[in-house]
């Protein structure tokens, strides 16, 4: 089957347009499980149903099985208006995101096709995924100095060889960086997810969002640590806190504020997880 009704941009998307979230929904893929990066924040080991972050899934599926998941879920709710792919690990270290979008791009022509990534590989495939009919990317950048960086990310592997340190948080950005600027020319809207940690990069967040804006980036989302791996004993920024770095990243670049940091198998509507929640 096809969604009717062209999309030809990114104002359906929950999570580009704030007023979409209470319209229309989108479903996560989770197609890809390796990932090419260690950040200090993450971890992959643990699934429960009433746990609600990134990386988590109840369980991969190949390709096809992303296929038919997702046809069973457009048919149940019309108000699908986006397939992405999430991870659970990123979805450029895995051959099974570009197999994904391009059945899905088959498929489902006028749906609109988005991944998040950490970007380390996005100058490679952004060429790829614009003919596979992506026109929303996500790139998780937590810091462009690399002193920052080298705090956030325990290593970096890029094409074999693994770099640690302020090294590997140098050529992450760089990518990143070249990444974001070529999704930009070729007509993709970004949006950029940056991690608060509180005592590591929460200065350094405003020198993020005027570098974003410069690069064309259309929206900037900060969303609070959730203290696991490294940063377990870490205490997640409070609400006066996020408020207050939002404001002054807001004079850069707009601010996404209801994000809820969704599984990677998440699938329907924002608005069941906005009303009554606070923010973590």
């Amino acid at each position: 089957m096809q969604i009717g009704g062209a999309l030809d941009n990114a104002f359906e998307h929950p999570c580009f347009t704030k007023g979409a979230a209470r319209r229309f929904g989108r479903i996560h893929l989770p197609v890809a499980p390796d990932c090419n990066i260690k950040c200090r924040y993450c971890t992959r080991k643990h699934d429960c149903a009433n746990e609600s972050r990134p990386g988590v899934t109840s369980r991969l599926l190949t390709p096809p099985e992303a296929i038919e998941r997702l046809s069973r879920v457009v048919d149940k709710d019309p108000r699908i208006r986006v397939a992405g792919i999430a991870g659970p690990g990123d979805p450029l270290a895995n051959l099974e995101t570009l197999d994904t979008l391009r059945l899905v791009h088959e498929r489902f022509p006028r749906l609109i096709k988005c991944i998040s990534t950490n970007g380390l590989a996005l100058p490679e495939y952004a060429l790829l995924l614009k003919a596979f009919g992506v026109q929303t990317v996500t790139v998780t950048v937590n810091a462009i100095d690399p002193a920052v960086g080298a705090q956030v990310y325990e290593y970096v592997n890029f094409r074999g060889d693994v770099l640690r340190g302020a090294d590997a948080a140098s050529l992450l950005w760089s990518q990143q960086a070249e990444g974001i600027v070529e999704a930009v020319r070729l007509g993709m809207r970004v949006k950029i997810n940056s991690v608060y940690i509180p005592g590591v990069n929460d200065r350094h967040l405003s020198k993020v969002a005027r570098t974003m804006a410069n690069l064309g980036v259309h929206l900037m989302n900060i969303i609070p640590l959730i203290p696991l791996s490294d940063f377990a004993n870490l205490v997640p920024p409070s609400v006066k806190e996020l408020t207050f770095v939002r404001t002054v990243c807001r004079q850069y670049i707009p601010q996404m504020d209801w994000c809820r940091q969704c599984r990677a198998d998440a699938a329907g509507l924002l608005i069941s997880q906005l009303v009554n929640q606070p923010v973590r």
